[in-house]
């Protein structure tokens, strides 16, 4: 990954997510976090990981990202001064809910080592 794709993935993760506090609401008792952006080299598109709390309302949480995207697409060109601005497309995120299968695998190993 260049250094332009890493400075493009934490600027759209400051400025999407900023534009997601202010424009979206979620169903009362739902956060949604982006935690990652992933950007083509050739900025034709970024992928924008979403987790939410609690998981089970990823779905939801999703529909409501699509159904908000050509806004939030709108007012992400607005705010940067650069083109082309890649296409944002919302992604369920799995890194973490892998991770914590991991970890909690590691946590059964240890306790049978004792």
């Amino acid at each position: 990954m260049t250094d332009r794709t890493l400075k493009i993935n934490s600027l759209f993760k400051k400025e999407i997510g900023k534009i997601i506090l202010e424009e979206v609401e979620f169903p009362e008792g739902v956060l949604a976090t982006i935690t990652e952006v992933d950007t083509f080299p050739n900025l034709i598109e970024s992928k924008i990981y979403i987790s939410c709390f609690p998981e089970n309302r990823i779905d939801n949480v999703l529909e409501i990202l699509k159904s908000r995207i050509y806004e939030i697409q709108k007012k992400l060109n607005k705010k940067l001064n650069m083109r082309p601005v890649p296409k944002i497309v919302f992604v369920k995120e799995d890194k973490t809910k892998e991770a914590d299968r991991v970890e909690g695998l590691l946590e059964e190993l240890k306790k049978e080592e004792k």
